[in-house]
């Protein structure tokens, strides 16, 4: 496989980044955060969307008694 070049540069800048913050997370996020505020761009935080429980499907008569199994033909039997 090839090496995108675009790809070792964001790579060992992240590296980089990181060896700089003691490959402590925390003080990573701290830095990046820092970072975004000092920034002066508008930050947008979309609520999650809900996704929608799937209702099972209703049989209608005709098919829940298709499922039935069929009376076969010959003498019954009762008690």
């Amino acid at each position: 496989m090839s090496r995108d070049p675009i790809v070792e540069e964001v790579r060992a800048i992240r590296e980089a980044f990181a060896k700089e913050h003691g490959y402590n997370v925390k003080a990573i996020v701290r830095a990046l955060q820092k970072e975004e505020a000092e920034s002066g761009r508008r930050v947008v935080s979309l609520q999650p969307k809900r996704l929608k429980k799937k209702q099972p499907e209703r049989k209608t008569a005709r098919q829940a008694n298709s499922a039935l199994p069929t009376a076969k033909s010959g003498p019954r039997l009762s008690r």
